[in-house]
């Protein structure tokens, strides 16, 4: 399988512009009104309205679509509320720190999510469940995708947490950006290679479970 595929599944590229783009637009906008967290909230709205249009006429999933608009907004609506600039992070790190428990739930209970999704893909359904050095290869390098949620979490919290508006909204966004796509490439990079140093050497891979 190729890693690419993987990737595109997980969103992608185009899946972290859908993400980001609303929130940089957020800070520039905040910025520039003279940090008028109406004027950002707007601005930010506007650009993922437009983004779900785009992508709807590019027949994207309606399901991804609708989720990355409310996404922003729960995020937009939180900021409007409480008054602060910076919990425009919040969903993020609730999202993240939700998902590393996910996926850790799931290693526990021996259904490694990136087994499944892999699985998936390769039309192998939950038959690699039944090979042992599998088991293990998708539960260990599930590991590594935990730890890149956790990663964000920890990153991005002193910046939500610092008492410097613009600290923790600039520099938690530039943080927020870096931790997306070329995050993703990285822990899924190691992930493989983690996968490649449990299977044992004669295994025939992941396209023949035993």
């Amino acid at each position: 399988m190729r890693q690419d595929t993987l990737v595109s599944l997980l969103g992608g590229r185009r899946g972290a512009f859908d993400a980001t783009a609303p929130l940089v637009v957020f800070i520039l906008t905040w910025l520039l009104s003279n940090h008028s967290i109406a004027w950002a909230a707007a601005a930010s709205l506007t650009t993922a309205a437009a983004i779900a249009v785009v992508r709807l006429r590019q027949r994207t999933k309606p399901r991804a679509v609708i989720l990355g608009l409310l996404s922003v907004s729960v995020a937009c609506l939180i900021v409007l509320y409480t008054g602060r600039a910076q919990d425009i992070l919040l969903p993020r790190i609730v999202s993240n720190a939700a998902s590393a428990l996910v996926w850790a739930g799931f290693i526990v209970f021996r259904r490694p999510l990136l087994g499944l999704i892999v699985g998936g893909l390769l039309g192998q359904k939950t038959r690699w469940r039944r090979d042992p050095a599998l088991m293990r290869a998708y539960s260990a390098a599930s590991w590594v995708w935990v730890a890149m949620y956790l990663l964000r979490v920890a990153i991005l919290t002193p910046f939500w947490n610092s008492d410097s508006d613009d600290l923790a909204v600039v520099g938690g966004g530039v943080a927020q950006v870096l931790l997306s796509w070329p995050l993703l490439v990285l822990c899924l990079l190691v992930s493989g290679w983690v996968m490649r140093v449990v299977l044992p050497h004669d295994h025939p891979g992941i396209r023949h479970p035993l």
